[in-house]
């Protein structure tokens, strides 16, 4: 058995499942915070969450930051491995779905300028299965 091909597997599983893992202590640390915080009696604020169109911005850059650093790095190495310039054009993949959150973002701005009366309704709206406190 290629002990390089069975750690390329064994890390292609853990890593994922280990962010998940973290993933999901951060939030069970944070809801024991915020409970302990509630018996206590403190009041505790509720952050606010990301408007749609800066959740699609977001999204956005960072997905053509990844899809040029991804190309950028192909394509610098096809200098070395003239194949390697056949992996850079994958990098139009994230880019161009990049370029369509930014549609997004700039419609759902739009829309929100249009309508702020049924936006802020739903973004004040709780969550299917939240629980308002106040």
């Amino acid at each position: 058995m290629d002990p390089i091909g069975f750690a390329a597997v064994v890390l292609a599983f853990a890593v994922p499942l280990a962010a998940i893992y973290a993933w999901y202590r951060v939030r069970k640390l944070r809801t024991e915070e915020r409970l302990a915080a509630i018996a206590k009696g403190v009041s505790v604020p509720i952050a606010e969450e990301l408007p749609p169109h800066a959740r699609s911005r977001k999204a956005a850059i960072l997905l053509i930051a990844g899809g040029l650093g991804y190309t950028l790095t192909f394509m610098w190495l096809s200098k070395f491995e003239a194949e390697a310039m056949q992996a850079a054009v994958f990098g139009i993949i994230p880019i161009s779905i990049g370029i369509g959150y930014f549609i997004d973002a700039v419609l759902v701005q739009r829309e929100m300028r249009r309508r702020p009366d049924r936006v802020s309704r739903a973004l004040s709206a709780p969550l299917e299965g939240e629980i308002r406190l106040s």
